[in-house]
C-alpha cells in the first residue's frame, strides 16, 4: 500500500512538471512567433497561456489587442489583459496600463491612474528600461496638479492593497 501511494505520488509530479514544460514550450514558441512577427500564431500559442495566469503571455496579448495583429483591435481587451498582468507585478504591461490610462485607449483618460502605474513600472523595471519608463512618468506629471501628483503617488505606495484603477 505505502509502494503505490509513493509511486502514486511520483507519478504525479513527474505528470505536473511535463505540464509545467509543456506550458514553458508554448509560451517560449509564442514569443518567438511574436518576434518573428508572426501575430497568428503567437496569438493561437500565447492566448491559453494568458487565460491560465501568466503574466508575461497576458501583456504580449493585451498589445496584440492594442495594436490588432493577430487579434482583433480592441482597446478594452488590450486594458483588460494589460491590468490582469500589471497586477501580477509585470512592469512592461504596467508601463502599458498607464499610457493607456493616460491616452483614455480602453479605460478612461485619467492622469491620477496613468502616473500611478507609470510609477509603479519605473520603479520595478530592469536597469535598461527604468529610465524611458520615469521620462514618460514625468511627462505625465508635466499634466497634473501637485495634488494629483500626491494623488497618483499614493495609490502607487498603497498598491496593490487599495487601489480604485
Amino acid at each position: 500500500m505505502v509502494r503505490s501511494g509513493i509511486i502514486f505520488v511520483v507519478a504525479l509530479v513527474l505528470g505536473l512538471a511535463a505540464t509545467d514544460i509543456a506550458r514553458a514550450d508554448a509560451l517560449g514558441a509564442g514569443t518567438g512567433a511574436f518576434n518573428r512577427g508572426d501575430y497568428n500564431t503567437a496569438a493561437r500559442l500565447l492566448l491559453p497561456q494568458a487565460e491560465r495566469g501568466n503574466a508575461r503571455a497576458q501583456g504580449m496579448v493585451g498589445f496584440m489587442y492594442a495594436t490588432g495583429q493577430g487579434l482583433p483591435q480592441a482597446y478594452d481587451a488590450a486594458t483588460y489583459w494589460y491590468r490582469l498582468a500589471a497586477e501580477q507585478g509585470d512592469t512592461t504591461s504596467q508601463y502599458l496600463l498607464g499610457l493607456a490610462y493616460d491616452k483614455g485607449q480602453g479605460v478612461p483618460q485619467d492622469d491620477v491612474a496613468a502616473y500611478k502605474w507609470l510609477n509603479l513600472a519605473a520603479a520595478h523595471a530592469p536597469k535598461k528600461t527604468r529610465e524611458n519608463f520615469a521620462k514618460l512618468r514625468n511627462a505625465v506629471a508635466s499634466k497634473m496638479s501637485r495634488g494629483q501628483i500626491a494623488a497618483g503617488q499614493w495609490h502607487a505606495l498603497r498598491w496593490p492593497a487599495d487601489s480604485p484603477f
